[in-house]
């Protein structure tokens, strides 16, 4: 598992710790989590939310009347520990 998905999964069991229902996606270049935010939360428990959101490296809360509101975070793959970052077709 890599460093990422580590984070993701820690993210994750600590949202399902408050109460939430959280999924975990893995993607090319990011692993995804979203929580659906069904019921109140009282004051501490969004304290806690947003500590563990701040862990992770994008992250936001969609809400709307059809939908409810849904808390997400997004952990970006690692950067690879090599001299040439630049990516595919840019090689020295």
């Amino acid at each position: 598992m890599s460093a990422s998905e580590v984070r993701a999964e820690s993210i994750a069991a600590r949202l399902s710790a408050v109460g939430l229902a959280v999924r975990v996606e893995a993607h090319a270049r990011h692993t995804s989590i979203e929580a659906e935010v069904t019921e109140p939360l009282p004051p501490e428990s969004w304290r806690e939310v947003l500590e563990v959101l701040a862990e992770a490296d994008r992250f936001g809360l969609l809400a709307s009347s059809l939908n409810g509101r849904t808390l997400w975070a997004a952990i970006h793959e690692a950067v690879p520990a090599t001299g040439d970052v630049r990516g595919p077709g840019h090689q020295r």
